[in-house]
């Protein structure tokens, strides 16, 4: 149960940070960190409940960004990396990158809450 609400609480807070607030882009990393430091896990679930949390955020996101313009720009971006053309291997990078940073913020977390 700690696992999904750490992977619920460090979504929605990451994502009203993203919508209500002016900080930067990167700012989703430290929600990730304090719901790790708050809910007490393992490192790996912390791990996996940031990446998680995170993947699915930034895909969910990036596929509602990229339904509203009709792929236009992901399939020109698919174009120039090496992805054929794929928009939704480029979606699904995205929704990676996320994850990575997540993870290892709330992995931080993990740690910092040893550390007490």
């Amino acid at each position: 149960m700690k696992f999904l609400t750490a992977i619920f609480l460090t979504a929605l807070l990451s994502f009203a940070i993203g919508l209500f607030t002016v900080l930067p882009w990167y700012s989703f990393v430290f929600c990730a960190l304090l719901v790790a430091v708050a809910i007490h896990q393992k490192p790996f679930k912390a791990f996996l409940a940031g990446f998680i949390a995170l993947f699915l955020l930034w895909c969910i996101l990036a596929l509602i960004t990229d339904n509203a313009n009709e792929h236009l720009l992901s399939k020109k971006v698919a174009e120039i990396l090496p992805l054929n053309g794929n928009y939704i291997l480029l979606i699904i990078l995205t929704g990676f990158v996320g994850g990575l940073l997540g993870g290892m913020s709330a992995l931080t977390g993990s740690f910092l809450r040893k550390i007490k």
